[in-house]
């Protein structure tokens, strides 16, 4: 089932976000329902926040940037089936070079920014299954993990720009909460009685 996206200005965002336990109820359904939500706004991550849930849950699929020419074909390889289920993360550790790349949201259509971030993460978290899982990564990969990381803690990818560029962006920020966008997915807006 697809579910609405939640726009920037929604509370929700801005909420650190519950642990989950193997006996969450229709966990799987969920998860499912992430997945094709994800897909069917053309999205590479997204966190359950983004769909309503204060919960400490996100999906990635990595595998649209594998086809990136300016990427190594070592760092293609990666991407290219790249997907996962991460429940309960904590980032342990961000190592190595700050980099910048443009980045964009679900929640915040139409607005993409360049972002600096670690290049190297350890990250452990639990799997679908509930295996727990403690592994590093790098790269493009580590990059969406952040941004998706940063969701389940209450962070947006805006709330890393300068203070002159959040200035030049408030008023499109105040359009998108207030449901004056166009998108081709389902939106939930925080000011508006319901969501399209």
């Amino acid at each position: 089932m697809i579910l609405s996206i939640v726009a920037y200005g929604d509370p929700v965002l801005r909420k650190r976000a519950s642990d989950i336990n193997a006996g969450h109820p229709k966990l799987k359904e969920l998860i499912a329902n992430m997945w094709e939500t994800m897909y069917k706004a053309s999205g590479v991550g997204l966190a359950a926040p983004q769909v309503g849930l204060s919960l400490r849950l996100f999906v990635i699929d990595a595998t649209p940037f594998a086809d990136d020419e300016d990427l190594s074909k070592e760092e293609q390889e990666v991407l290219k089936g790249f997907k996962k289920v991460f429940i309960n993360a904590k980032i342990e550790e961000e190592t190595g070079e700050d980099w910048a790349f443009n980045e964009g949201c679900l929640s915040i259509p139409d607005i993409r920014e360049d972002v600096n971030r670690k290049d190297t993460i350890t990250i452990s978290y639990q799997d679908e299954n509930f295996k727990t899982r403690t592994e590093i990564y790098d790269g493009l990969v580590a990059r969406v993990i952040q941004h998706e990381y940063d969701h389940i803690e209450g962070i947006l990818f805006t709330d890393k720009l300068s203070s002159l560029k959040k200035r030049l962006l408030k008023s499109r920020l105040d359009k998108i909460s207030k449901g004056k966008i166009n998108v081709d997915y389902k939106m939930r807006f925080p000011n508006l009685k319901k969501g399209r």
